[in-house]
């Protein structure tokens, strides 16, 4: 963890992680919380635990998380930018912004590191995919990575146009997720399940089965092949889920859909 941390923006995604942090270390007492209208659970959260929460003049820390809302940099960034320090190292979790845009709107930032974490950060379980600029030193990446790690598994990638890749692989992928459990319970209603039934036995089954891939150490496809028996029912449902303009070219075309709208939020 660092010696200190300054983060900007506690909404859903910041406040998350943030509870990942302190439960990993994290000095409260050396921890300052940036946000114009925080919730009550993040209010509380600084009172209970000591955290300065909207100081009148708040100073740099040895890291600055940006985890305000993309279309609000713009208008933050002088504040922001008097919260680099000379040695900060600048993480952001900003959808579409680049590290080229980040300097341009905090010129003081010099080390940065770009990410992209999910929802599931907010239980420990989330995926996040990370870049570095080349001014990032061995113990500025140690320590993002421990701020990572705090929330489930870190990808460090080599190339930061892969980060786009990543916002539409693992950023979105929760609410894929999401979308299969709605639409196997709606497919279970319509073949004649209740209602309430249908969303049980769904809801139960992606968890479920999430929870086995993460367990496992086969690969997807090998797990699926294990399910599947020759001529079965899980056989004649994969038919249709496999056929040339199944599953897979619609999950290509939606990953590639979230790509370029990444792009397009750059600048």
């Amino acid at each position: 963890m660092p010696a200190s941390l300054v983060l900007a923006g506690a909404g859903k995604m910041g406040g998350a992680m943030l509870a990942g942090w302190l439960d990993a270390g994290l000095d409260p007492h050396a921890t300052t919380i940036i946000d114009p209208v925080p919730s009550r659970e993040i209010a509380d959260l600084c009172a209970r635990r000591g955290l300065r929460l909207n100081p009148p003049d708040p100073q740099p820390g040895a890291v600055l998380v940006l985890g305000i809302k993309p279309q609000g940099l713009d208008s933050a960034a002088a504040a922001l930018d008097r919260l680099v320090g000379r040695d900060t190292l600048l993480v952001s979790i900003l959808a579409g912004k680049t590290i080229a845009d980040l300097r341009g709107r905090l010129p003081r930032a010099r080390a940065v590191v770009r990410a992209m974490p999910n929802l599931p950060a907010s239980i420990g379980r989330g995926a996040t995919g990370a870049c570095a600029s080349p001014e990032v030193t061995p113990a500025q990446r140690a320590a993002a990575d421990a701020l990572f790690a705090a929330n489930g598994t870190v990808a460090w990638l080599a190339d930061e146009a892969q980060i786009d890749v990543v916002t539409a692989v693992s950023g979105s992928g929760p609410a894929y997720v999401f979308l299969l459990a709605e639409t196997l319970a709606e497919a279970g209603i319509a073949a004649g399940l209740d209602p309430e039934v249908a969303r049980i036995l769904a809801r139960a089954t992606v968890a479920g089965a999430g929870a086995l891939l993460d367990a496992s150490p086969a690969e997807a496809a090998a797990l699926r092949r294990n399910v599947t028996s020759p001529g079965g029912t899980t056989a004649a449902a994969l038919d249709v889920l496999m056929r040339p303009d199944g599953l897979a070219p619609l999950m290509r075309e939606a990953v590639a859909a979230a790509r370029r709208r990444a792009g397009e939020l750059s600048g």
